[in-house]
């Protein structure tokens, strides 16, 4: 498939979102995902309003769900997402009822492998019991602590082609990216690649962050699109 942008709106306020994704889609993104913080602030109605303004834009809805899988898939494909997001932590069963949603209401679902002791192992996991895509995932707090630790902050690149190889859906890598990492990820074979905190939204006050950054967007969807079509 063709290397795909996506914008994380880990933002907690509509308006700032909404003006958020019309700055992003104007420099080139392909998707917008109601991040967490987002929906934890806005729910259904933050998802509709992106789906109003944007309505032939896919939408990710950042769900991180740990159980009711199929209730919340089927009430953020009514909203209006495209995508929804299910934890590889989560019971089999809640996989299987998210995926089965996905299926009932034509959206695609991504499996996310944060806290899996074995990365690999969760991401073919997910693929085992029909995610559509895979996330790799170093959490925020997990980065934030090891590094207030003193420790090496660990990145989704370092097991990124272990995962990518392990698994035939595509694969997108998430957590503490640089700009620069953010656009090599096609180059490890996973096409999905996400902005977000800290490369477009401030990372510690969830607000967009300062600078000229439509400028800087349009650059990194450049580079990204500029990859050939990836597995």
């Amino acid at each position: 498939m063709k290397p795909i942008v996506q914008i994380s709106l880990d933002l907690t306020n509509i308006d700032e979102a909404l003006e958020t994704a019309a700055m992003a889609m104007r420099a080139g993104v392909d998707w917008l995902e109601a991040g967490t913080p987002l929906i934890l602030a806005e729910g259904l109605h933050g998802v509709r309003k992106l789906r109003e303004a944007f309505p032939k834009t896919p939408i990710v809805a950042d769900l991180k769900t740990m159980d009711g899988g199929y209730l919340e898939a089927e009430m953020m494909a009514k909203a209006g997402a495209t995508h929804v997001v299910v934890m590889a932590r989560a019971h089999e069963e809640t996989i299987k009822v998210v995926v089965q949603a996905g299926k009932d209401y034509g959206i695609k679902v991504m499996g996310d492998n944060l806290g899996c002791p074995d990365m690999v192992a969760g991401a073919k996991w997910l693929e085992e019991l029909g995610c559509d895509f895979v996330i790799h995932h170093i959490g925020y707090d997990e980065r934030r602590g090891i590094s207030a630790a003193g420790k090496s902050m660990p990145s989704p690149l370092d097991q990124l082609r272990e995962v990518v190889n392990a698994v035939k859906v595509p694969v997108q890598a998430v957590g503490g990216l640089s700009l620069e990492q953010a656009i090599q990820c096609p180059a490890y074979g996973a096409p999905l690649v996400v902005l977000g905190a800290p490369l477009t939204i401030d990372a510690d006050s969830f607000k967009t962050a300062d600078g000229d950054l439509e400028s800087s967007l349009r650059m990194i969807c450049e580079k990204i699109h500029a990859y050939g079509n990836i597995r």
